[in-house]
C-alpha cells in the first residue's frame, strides 16, 4: 500500500531534520501537529540539494544535482517518487499548490552554488537569496495559511524578509567555512579578507531591518504557526547578537553557535511570551 510508504517517507524526511539542525527540528515541534509533517517535508528537500551543492566533495556534484533535478520532476508529475524525500516533498508541493515557480527558482540558486563563488552585484546577491532562502519562506507560508490566499498575500513580504534575514545571519556565520572550504563570498563589495568593523556592521544593520519586517509578519500568522516561526526569529535573532559582539576579525576564523543551554533558555522564554500574548 502507498499509504504505508507514505508514512516511511514521512518519516525520513523527519529524520533528516533532525539529524542535520537540532534547533530547527526543535522549532517544528512548536508548530501545531496538523502542519509539522508538511514542514518536515520541505525542509528534507532543501537541505537534500543543499548538501550535494555544498559537502559532496568526492562525488560528481553535478552530476548528482542533475540526478536530483530530473527526479524532482519526475515525482512532481507522477505524484510518486521512489525517492523518499522527493516523495515526501512532492506530497506538501500537491496538498498546499506549491507553485513551480517557487521549486525552479530554489533549484536555480542551488545550481549556482556549483559554479558560482562572488556575487558582485547587490542584483546577483538577491536573487540567489531570493532562490535560496525567501521562496522557502514562502513555501512554508503556503502551509501556514492553508489555502487563505488573501493571508498568503497579507504576509508574502514580511515571510520572505524573515527568509533572507535567517541566510544572510547564517552567511555571517558560516563565514569561514564559506570562504576556506568553498571559497564562496556572498555579500557583494566586501573583501572577506579584510573584513573590518564597518562593514560587518553593515551587514547586521541590514539583517537587522530584515527582521523587523519579518516580525510584522509574525504576530498576524495563523496561531498553528506562530509559537513555531517566532522561536526561530528568537534564535536566529540570539545568534546576530551574537555575531554582532564577536570582533569581525574573529568572526572570520571561528563558527559561533548558540550553546544547548542557552537554546532551552530562548525556548521556555518563547514559551512564556506566546502564552502570555505577547506576540
Amino acid at each position: 500500500m502507498k499509504s504505508i510508504f507514505d508514512t516511511v517517507s514521512f518519516e525520513c524526511s523527519k529524520n533528516v531534520t533532525k539529524s542535520y539542525s537540532t534547533s530547527f527540528s526543535a522549532a517544528v515541534k512548536m508548530l501545531a501537529p496538523s502542519i509539522r509533517q508538511d514542514i518536515y517535508n520541505i525542509y528534507g528537500f532543501v537541505r537534500f540539494a543543499d548538501e550535494i551543492v555544498d559537502t559532496f566533495h568526492d562525488y560528481n556534484k553535478e552530476d548528482l544535482f542533475d540526478l536530483f533535478e530530473k527526479d524532482l520532476e519526475t515525482a512532481l508529475q507522477n505524484k510518486i517518487s521512489l525517492n523518499p524525500i522527493l516523495n515526501s516533498f512532492q506530497h506538501t508541493v500537491h496538498k498546499y499548490h506549491i507553485p513551480n515557480s517557487m521549486i525552479n527558482a530554489f533549484m536555480k540558486s542551488m545550481r549556482l552554488d556549483l559554479v558560482k563563488t562572488e556575487y558582485k552585484t547587490f542584483e546577483e546577491y538577491n536573487e540567489y537569496i531570493y532562490g535560496s532562502a525567501d521562496v522557502v519562506g514562502l513555501m512554508c507560508l503556503k502551509v501556514f495559511v492553508n489555502g487563505d490566499e488573501a493571508k498568503y498575500n497579507e504576509l508574502e513580504h514580511s515571510a520572505m524578509r524573515l527568509g533572507s534575514a535567517f541566510q544572510k545571519v547564517n552567511f555571517l556565520r558560516d563565514l569561514k567555512a564559506d570562504f576556506e572550504d568553498l571559497s564562496r563570498t556572498y555579500f557583494p563589495n566586501t573583501d572577506l579578507t579584510k573584513l573590518d568593523e564597518e562593514s560587518k556592521n553593515k551587514i547586521i544593520q541590514e539583517i537587522e531591518e530584515d527582521f523587523e519586517a519579518g516580525y510584522q509578519g509574525i504576530v498576524n500568522l495563523p496561531l498553528e504557526a506562530k509559537f513555531g516561526v517566532y522561536t526561530a526569529y528568537i534564535y536566529y535573532k540570539k545568534l546576530l547578537s551574537k555575531l554582532k559582539k564577536t570582533p569581525s576579525a574573529e568572526i572570520k576564523n571561528t563558527r559561533i553557535r548558540v550553546s544547548d543551554y542557552q537554546k532551552y533558555g530562548l525556548f521556555a522564554k518563547c514559551y512564556f511570551s506566546y502564552k502570555l500574548n505577547i506576540i
